[in-house]
């Protein structure tokens, strides 16, 4: 009885080797076809895991400081940018992107040496966004931005036949278009670099004016300190002037008491009277002509009368009956 199970398995045995056997010599027909089988490569050595750890982690460490140099490089008016999210961002997209970043460039995971201050700066950004009126007064100025960007566009394809094209073959029309432009980094890039532009210019004339008002304010604390300078010095002078008074009226007095009883030097006196002029010059005669020309000699004397007698008016004449 044991022996026949085992002649059932010969038998069953048998008729499976000439099937193995063709199915060989065709595989070394296919093999012969298809030309000199290539080398198999050799099986490769398993990797160390520490080796694979330090590997993503030196890959890390360079994300990390590329994200701070991007944060340290954007554009220090957008906060959008400094997050790196499209402007048409929500609040939650900011949360979301804010948590990730601060993550890769805390200075505790992150060995960048300005990493500190990339992270104050991302900081920053985020409290900015989530302030209702600082992000309402942001998107004033990127929704000026996107309309001159349209602006732009529509001028520069008013006679693009392509676009025009476009429009007939799209079921949305032109506006499908510019739908679909508007998706582009192409737009998104023309949008950022205009939305930078205002921005700039904002800030510009903000600084301006901030300058302006410093210098007025400037020049009129200048004026009051200086009023208030000339001020005090006044009421100091009035107050050493009431200190000197007593001095001044004594020196007063003691003049006009010095004066009463001795001449004083290069006083001038008054006219005197007619009694007490003992030299009588009240009476004294203007002096002539001749008392005041020189003396002459007897013989050289003139004839004052005729010297005189063309100053005489002319005799009357009489009259002839």
């Amino acid at each position: 009885m044991e022996g026949k199970p085992e002649e059932q398995q010969q038998q069953k045995q048998e008729p499976q080797q000439p099937e193995q056997e063709a199915s060989k010599e065709q595989h070394a027909r296919e093999e012969e076809k298809a030309g000199p089988s290539e080398p198999k490569p050799k099986a490769q050595e398993p990797i160390d895991d520490d080796v694979l750890k330090a590997f993503w982690g030196e890959l890390k460490d360079v994300d990390r400081d590329n994200e701070v140099n991007r944060i340290l490089w954007a554009f220090k008016l957008n906060p959008y940018e400094k997050l790196n999210l499209p402007f048409d961002a929500s609040l939650e997209d900011v949360r979301r992107q804010y948590r990730k970043i601060s993550l890769m460039v805390h200075p505790d995971k992150c060995g960048h040496p300005q990493a500190s201050t990339a992270f104050d700066l991302l900081g920053e950004a985020q409290r900015e966004l989530m302030n209702d009126e600082n992000r309402e007064r942001l998107k004033q100025v990127l929704d000026m931005a996107l309309e001159n960007v349209r602006k732009e566009r529509r001028k520069e394809t008013k006679h693009d036949s392509l676009v025009r094209v476009k429009g007939l073959l799209s079921e949305a029309g032109r506006e499908g278009v510019e739908a679909e432009w508007e998706k582009s980094d192409e737009f998104r890039e023309k949008w950022k670099l205009k939305a930078r532009e205002l921005l700039a210019n904002m800030e510009w004339r903000k600084r301006k004016v901030t300058k302006r008002l410093k210098d007025e304010t400037s020049r009129v604390e200048a004026e009051e300190k200086e009023e208030k300078t000339k001020a005090k010095e006044k009421k100091k002078a009035e107050k050493e002037w009431e200190a000197s008074r007593e001095t001044r009226v004594g020196g007063w007095r003691e003049f006009m008491t010095k004066k009463g009883s001795s001449k004083a030097v290069g006083e001038l006196k008054p006219p005197k009277l007619h009694s007490n002029d003992e030299d009588r010059l009240f009476v004294q005669r203007p002096a002539r002509e001749d008392e005041l020309r020189p003396a002459q000699p007897p013989s050289m004397k003139p004839n004052l009368a005729k010297a005189h007698s063309h100053l005489q008016p002319p005799a009357k004449q009489q009259r002839r009956h």
